[in-house]
């Protein structure tokens, strides 16, 4: 008589954390009924099982993405306890600061039910000139000329001295700036946007845009926010300022939307394109929303198979894997000539972008096929880089036209995955690019950060010399 076979497939083994106590614990990478899992294994909480990908492909496709991590010029912490009980961010970690965030104040004129940050009126704290720029020093220390910084908050444009800030970081040796927002001031106030193009070129509004539902706009922001999207937009377009919209996706409440905001940001000239990102839980997210219940999550396979089976140009081959954090980062780009789009991954040779050599992508027959590849597809690609190798990656296609290409043309949709307590991989996390810069001269990656350091820090750091927060007790993490 055989042996009965296990119902699944073991693929590999790694380390995640327990739903509830949020302890590093061994997990095993299951292939189980078409889709993607972790099974933990808890010693308090026992046995748990979270879904991380609805197409196995897909996920094995990742890992021939990967490739070498690019170091930043200074670490800022040194490896004591292991990841993730060292951020700051310490030698072991594979990954510089692609996308560095600037959190310059905790207040908000929203009360979003899905705020990672549980920002809201009344929370205030806005950062002092001078710990912005000891963040300022430590972002330069760490990556000489930063490519791309993004201002957040809390909502950033009530900070006080919002402009003061924003000119001081334009004056810096930052190339590329942007402002998370979720658009009040730009749409109610008149004179706003034209203040903002004064900050151009280089500078680019992330605008916070989730639906074009209200009910769903009610579930995840607390309000109808339609008025204020439109208003926004049409002085964002006024100004011709560069703007990405940004959604949140939560399943059931607007996954549905996803190919008809594609749609709508097409019909825009200062739209560059769309960012989709699972909603993360952390924050207020579980809080209001009740229990975890992993059934509610999204993940970015599903997200991207709404992008692909949605009425657009964009097909599987177009929205690929991003060789800096393959596994939590998807990315397509294509060329907007007027509303019309023509994708640009899917005409890259296939079979050379997976012809994986020690772990990186090698292009032996166009190494400026290569070098433009590279250097497109990484998260810190800013307005004139992208522009650039993007013209130099087309002249390598002779289908293409390249003449004339500039930023406007420009049109990329990325859906960007932040890892929680469901799908927390150890690996993955030592590659994450997105990070917080701190007061205390720290950086962290955006998953630690949200998960283990925020509060401990009080949503801001404001005192010389404080201690690291997990520096004495590294079991409270």
């Amino acid at each position: 008589m055989p042996n009965k076979a296990r119902p699944y497939i073991f693929y590999g083994q790694t380390q995640s954390l327990c739903e509830e106590c949020l302890a590093v614990v061994p997990t095993k990478i299951l292939f189980d009924e078409g889709k993607v899992w972790y099974q933990k294994r808890c010693p308090e909480h026992g046995v748990q099982k979270s879904l991380i990908s609805t197409d196995i492909a897909y996920f094995k496709r990742c890992k021939e993405y990967l490739k070498p991590g690019d170091m930043p010029r200074r670490f800022q912490t040194e490896i004591a306890n292991g990841c993730p009980h060292d951020c700051g961010i310490c030698p072991d970690h594979e990954q510089h600061s692609c996308l560095a965030l600037f959190e310059i104040i905790d207040e908000c004129n929203l009360r979003c039910p899905v705020c990672f940050a549980d920002s809201g009126p009344g929370q205030g704290n806005p950062r002092s000139m001078a710990e912005i720029e000891r963040m300022l020093e430590t972002l330069v220390a760490s990556e000489g000329e930063p490519d791309l910084v993004q201002v957040s908050g809390g909502e950033p444009t009530l900070h006080p001295r919002f402009f003061e800030i924003m000119a001081r970081l334009k004056a810096s040796p930052i190339r590329h700036l942007m402002l998370n927002t979720n658009g009040i001031r730009i749409a109610e106030e008149p004179d706003f946007a034209a203040r903002l193009a004064e900050l151009m070129p280089g500078f680019e509004v992330y605008l916070q845009f989730d639906s074009l539902n209200a009910d769903a706009l009610r579930k995840l922001r607390g309000r109808d926010l339609r008025r204020i999207r439109q208003q926004a937009l049409e002085r964002l377009e006024r100004h011709a300022i560069s703007t990405t919209l940004v959604c949140v996706i939560r399943k059931g409440v607007n996954d549905h939307e996803i190919g008809e905001i594609i749609e709508h940001a097409r019909q825009w000239r200062c739209v560059r394109g769309v960012t989709f990102q699972p909603a993360q839980e952390a924050g207020r997210f579980p809080t209001e929303s009740g229990a975890a219940m992993p059934n509610r999550r999204i993940t970015l396979s599903e997200i991207r198979q709404r992008i692909i089976d949605a009425d657009n140009p964009f097909g599987d081959a177009d929205m690929i894997p991003l060789p800096c954090h393959p596994e939590n980062i998807c990315i397509g780009y294509g060329i907007k000539q007027g509303e019309t789009i023509t994708p640009v991954t899917g005409l890259l040779p296939r079979e050379e972008l997976l012809k994986g050599v020690e772990n990186t992508i090698t292009f032996e027959k166009s190494p400026a096929l290569r070098r433009a590849f590279l250097n497109l597809f990484s998260l810190d690609a800013c307005a004139e880089s992208t522009t650039d190798n993007l013209q130099t990656l087309l002249c390598c296609l002779p289908r293409v036209e390249a003449e004339g290409l500039g930023y406007e043309n420009i049109f990329r949709i990325v859906i960007m995955s932040f890892m929680d307590r469901f799908d927390f991989d150890l690996g993955a996390v030592k590659r994450s690019c997105t990070h917080f810069v701190e007061p205390d001269g720290r950086i962290y990656p955006f998953e630690t950060w949200n998960l283990f350091y925020r509060d401990e820090a009080g949503g801001g750091i404001t005192t010389e010399n404080t201690e690291h927060p997990n520096k004495s007790n590294p079991s409270n993490i």
